[in-house]
């Protein structure tokens, strides 16, 4: 079963940081997106760039409008995800749990419905 890991964190967070900081915890990613490649489980997965260069589209009445920004406000901001296979619900809780910004964000676990691309 697949499942989306999607990352949530305090884009500020990092800026608080020093730089052997900020270095650790990139390691620490890399480390992370090797053992779940070696062990099978990654499927995917990218860095989202900051929340400020987002844009939310809405269609109402074949009216668009597009602002600034995520869809609503929150502390927290999606900053990444990791697409993986698991066998189970509990499994992938495992595999979220080792995600680094699991220690001061929160990591949402959702398995995913896939559907057939057309080619």
């Amino acid at each position: 079963m697949q499942y989306l890991l999607l990352i949530y964190g305090n884009e500020g967070y990092f800026d608080k940081l020093t730089k052997s900081e900020r270095e650790k915890i990139s390691q620490e990613y890399g480390e992370y997106t090797q053992s779940i490649a070696k062990s099978g489980h990654l499927l995917g997965g990218n860095e989202l760039d900051v929340v400020k260069k987002a844009a939310t589209i809405r269609l109402r009445n074949g009216k668009r409008t597009v602002t600034d920004g995520p869809f609503a406000e929150t502390k927290e901001q999606l900053g990444g995800y990791y697409l993986v296979e698991a066998k189970d619900h509990d499994e992938a809780l495992a595999l979220a749990e080792r995600i680094p910004s699991a220690r001061w964000g929160s990591i949402e676990v959702r398995p995913i419905i896939p559907h057939e691309m057309p080619s």
